[in-house]
C-alpha cells in the first residue's frame, strides 16, 4: 500500500493526535506512527534508513552530551535546598513593596531558570513555598497562580537551557549563539512579568499587599545582607561562570555543562544534607529526565524521517509558501502552528517535529535562522500554559492548597500568554533584540 504524500501527511498527524488523546507516551506514539506510516507510505524498507538516521543524527551527536550534564546540574541545585532559601531572602528584601511577594516570585524564578532550567521543578518549588503565603497575606488568587506558572516556564528559555541545546543540534546555529540570542528575550519576558505585577498591584492595591512589618522586623538588615551573600551569590556565580565560559569561547556547551555539574555538586555538599540516599535520588531523577528526552528524540527522528521520505515535507513546504502575504504570511503561519501544537505537545515533541520541516523553509526564504529559532523558543513558553494539556497548569495544581481550582489556573494564564504574544511582536519589529547580543559576543 502506497498512499499519496497529501494523504500520508493527514494520516500521520491524525494518528499522532489520536495516540496522544488516548494518553500514550509521546515517544512511543511518535515511533508507532512512524512504523505504521512506513508501511502505508514509502514502504518498510525505509525503516533501515531511519535507524541509521537515529544513530547518526541523534545518538552520535556530541552536542547532546550537554543535556544529561545540565539536567544533573539542575537536580543538584534543586536537591541542595538553596532554591528555597533564595526565595526567603528575596521575599524579605522586597517586603515593603506592594506586590513584593509576586515580584519575588518573578525574580527567584529567573534565577531558578538560569540555574536549574527544569520547568516542573521551578513551578513545584515556587508553588509549595510561595502560593500558600501569598494567599495567606491576601494576594489575588489568579495573580498569584499566574505569576508562578508563567515565571516558572522561563526555565526553557533563559540559558543554559536544555531546549536551546536540542534546538542547536537540529539547526545550523551554534549553542553559544543561541544562548546569547535567547538571553535578552528571556530577561525581557521576566521584566514584562514584573512590570505587570507592579502595575496591576498599583491599580488594584488589594491584589498584592506588602509583607506585615512585624515579620520583616524579625530580620535585621545585616542578617539580610549575610543571607543574600550566602544563598543568592553562589547560584548566580555558577550561572555567570557557565555562560561566561560559553560566550567567551573558553569552553564548548558540553565542557561548560561539565564545569557546571562540578560546581553544583560542591553547592550540594555545602547546602544539602550530604546523605548518600539523597545523592542517589538526585542521580536517578536526572537519569529519568535524560531518558525521557532521548526517547522522544528517537521517536521524533523516526517520525520525521518517514514523513520526509513519504513526501510530507514537500506538502507542508508548498502549503507554507503558498500563504498570502509572502514571507510575513508564511512566518505567521509557522509560529501559529507552533502555538497550536503547544496546546497538545510538550516542547520536546514540537521542536523535534517542527524543525526538520520548518527550518529548510526558513532558509529557502532567506530568513535569519537564529532569529526564527529564538522566536519559536519564545512562542514555546505558551506550550506550558495553554489548555488542555498545559503542563504548568498540572504542575501547580498538584501542589496548590485547597481552594485553587483548575478553572482558576486557566484564568490566571490569560494575561501572561498575552504578554508572550506582545514580546513576539516586539522581537518581530526589533530583530536586534535577538541578534544584537550574539553579534557582540560570538560574532554571529
Amino acid at each position: 500500500m502506497s498512499l499519496s504524500a497529501e494523504l500520508l501527511t493527514l494520516v500521520m498527524f491524525s494518528g499522532l493526535l489520536v495516540g496522544l488523546f488516548m494518553g500514550h507516551p509521546l515517544a512511543f506514539v511518535l515511533g508507532g506512527v512512524a512504523v505504521i506510516g512506513a508501511y502505508l507510505g514509502p514502504g518498510p524498507r525505509v525503516l533501515g534508513t531511519i535507524i541509521n538516521n537515529i544513530y547518526g543524527n541523534a545518538m552520535d551527536n556530541y552536542v547532546l552530551v550537554a543535556i544529561p550534564l545540565f539536567v544533573l546540574m539542575a537536580r543538584f541545585l534543586n536537591d541542595s535546598g538553596v532554591t528555597e532559601k533564595m526565595f526567603d531572602v528575596m521575599r524579605l528584601l522586597l517586603a515593603n513593596l506592594r506586590g513584593g511577594l509576586a515580584l519575588t516570585v518573578v525574580i527567584v524564578s529567573v534565577l531558578l531558570a538560569a540555574t536549574t532550567g527544569i520547568v516542573g521543578a521551578s513551578i513545584a518549588v515556587m508553588g509549595m513555598i510561595a502560593l500558600a503565603p501569598m494567599l495567606k497575606y491576601g494576594y489575588n488568587k489568579e495573580l498569584s497562580s499566574g505569576v508562578i506558572m508563567a515565571s516558572g516556564c522561563l526555565g526553557i528559555l533563559i540559558p543554559p537551557s536544555i531546549m536551546l541545546i536540542l534546538m542547536a543540534s537540529y539547526s545550523p546555529v551554534s549553542v553559544g549563539a543561541l544562548f546569547a540570542g535567547a538571553l535578552i528575550p528571556g530577561l525581557m519576558l521576566g521584566t514584562m512579568y514584573a512590570l505587570y505585577v507592579l502595575i496591576i498591584c498599583y491599580i488594584k492595591p488589594s491584589y498584592g499587599p506588602p509583607v506585615p512589618p512585624a515579620e520583616r522586623a524579625e530580620t535585621s538588615t545585616g542578617q539580610l545582607l549575610i543571607m543574600l551573600a550566602k544563598y543568592v551569590v553562589p547560584p548566580m556565580g555558577l550561572i555567570l561562570g557557565v555562560l561566561g565560559a560559553l560566550f567567551t569561547g573558553i569552553a564548548t556547551a558540553t565542557e561548560a555543562s561539565a564545569i557546571g555539574v562540578g560546581i553544583a555538586f560542591l553547592l550540594f555538599l555545602i547546602f544539602g544534607d550530604r546523605k548518600i540516599k539523597t545523592c542517589f535520588h538526585t542521580l536517578i531523577e536526572a537519569g529519568k529526565t535524560t531518558t525521557m528526552v532521548m526517547l522522544v528524540l528517537v521517536g521524533a527522528t523516526a517520525f520525521t524521517g518517514v514523513f520526509s521520505r513519504g513526501g510530507g515535507m514537500t506538502v507542508i513546504s508548498d502549503l507554507v509558501l503558498a500563504m498570502p502575504g509572502g514571507t510575513t504570511g508564511a512566518l505567521i503561519l509557522m509560529l501559529f502552528l507552533v502555538f497550536l501544537l503547544g496546546m497538545f505537545l510538550d516542547w520536546t515533541g514540537i521542536v523535534l517535529l517542527s524543525f526538520p520541516i520548518m527550518l529548510p523553509i526558513v532558509q529557502q526564504m532567506g530568513i535569519d535562522v537564529l532569529w526564527f529559532v529564538v522566536m519559536v523558543a519564545v512562542v514555546l513558553q505558551t506550550s506550558f500554559l495553554t489548555p488542555p494539556f498545559g503542563y504548568a497548569l498540572f504542575y501547580l495544581k498538584g501542589v496548590a492548597p485547597p481552594g485553587v481550582e483548575i478553572v482558576d489556573l486557566y484564568k490566571a494564564v490569560i494575561p501572561f500568554v498575552a504578554l508572550i504574544v506582545l514580546a513576539c511582536l516586539l522581537m518581530a519589529f526589533f530583530p536586534a533584540l535577538i541578534t544584537g547580543l550574539p553579534a557582540l559576543l560570538v560574532g554571529y
